[in-house]
């Protein structure tokens, strides 16, 4: 377990040291979330009882969205992972005394919380100072923080593990980019980055929500916002944990399949 904490301290450390890319991200991040917001409102002007959610859920979802978006972000890859699976950097990673896919899983971790921390926090100020109705609103009460932060973890796993399946599936079809552009796109709509799920036809909303995108961001931001609370709450954690057992099953199946069949050329 020791070496796995390093890991996770030295990516931790490392990809702090990127503040120039964070303040760039931070402005984007608050002008997108802005810029959503603005927008919904517009809609909610028309009609605020047609909506599933109210206003102050809608932006509180979306303040917090872009403040925790390196944590949920499906489409953020390490660059590094796939470049020793196709450069046949992977002979190194395997002499090493590591487990590859607790390696790999606490690299991306580390660095995904890395950027949120540098992140998170500018914004956050911002989102509750700015003026009413546009302000963030705290959860209802504490409990309901508690189950946030508990399914903001599950969420970031989930996550990892889901990017996981992406990267070892780079062993089986050499180039990343086909999987990796189709996988991002349906993730992120699925886990309600576009628009949250609620907004989604109910029959597909049924669908989606037990399909394992709802256990990314989806849940999280729903519990923060109050728009999931009680037993509905703890119902959708749990389904998080199915989800995340599910997927690291999977994911080490994949890695043990393909490491049995591995080939590096050259030398």
């Amino acid at each position: 377990m020791k070496k796995y904490i390093a890991i996770i301290r030295i990516r931790f450390i490392n990809s702090l040291q990127y503040r120039a890319a964070a303040i760039a991200g931070m402005a984007t991040q608050f002008a997108w979330g802005l810029m959503e917001i603005l927008a919904f409102s517009a809609f909610y002007r028309a009609n605020p009882a047609a909506f599933p959610m109210e206003f102050s859920q809608t932006v509180s979802y979306i303040w917090m969205q872009q403040a925790l978006l390196a944590l949920f972000m499906v489409w953020f890859f390490e660059g590094e992972i796939f470049a020793s699976i196709t450069s046949g950097g992977i002979a190194y990673e395997l002499a090493r005394p590591v487990d590859l896919y607790s390696r790999w899983f606490c690299q991306s971790m580390a660095n995904r919380l890395a950027k949120a921390v540098l992140r998170c926090f500018p914004i956050l100020i911002v989102a509750f100072i700015v003026p009413e109705p546009f302000r963030m609103s705290l959860p209802v009460n504490a409990g309901q923080f508690i189950l946030f932060l508990v399914s903001a973890s599950l969420s970031l796993f989930v996550v990892v593990s889901f990017s996981m399946l992406i990267y070892i599936s780079t062993f089986y079809t050499l180039s990343p980019m086909g999987v990796r552009l189709i996988s991002a796109v349906l993730a992120d709509f699925m886990a309600g980055a576009t628009i949250p799920l609620p907004f989604f036809p109910p029959a597909f909303l049924t669908v989606a929500e037990l399909m394992p995108f709802a256990a990314m961001q989806n849940m999280p931001l729903r519990i923060y916002s109050g728009n999931i609370a009680g037993t509905d709450a703890a119902l959708g954690i749990g389904l998080q944990l199915f989800w995340l057992l599910v997927l690291v099953l999977i994911g080490r199946l994949l890695m043990k399949n393909a490491l049995k069949r591995v080939v590096v050329q050259g030398g």
